[in-house]
């Protein structure tokens, strides 16, 4: 699994609307989209946000945001 499509599994899993992370990650709706789709980099802020709110591994922040 590619890593947009592993987070986005993991925020469909989480229970939590999109509109509420982005929020979360300090950002608007329209702002999380192209980072969602993986047009755009999540700085590290926004990792370490999506990092606790998802509970993700180490593994799996990896695959997401570095690979």
């Amino acid at each position: 699994m590619k890593g947009m499509e592993l987070l986005r599994k993991k925020i469909d899993d989480s229970g939590y609307k999109l509109q509420y992370i982005a929020e979360k990650c300090g950002l608007t709706y329209q702002g999380f989209l192209p980072k969602l789709k993986g047009e755009r980099q999540f700085v590290a802020s926004e990792i370490a946000v999506l990092t606790r709110l998802l509970n993700l591994t180490p593994e799996e922040q990896q695959l997401i945001f570095f690979d």
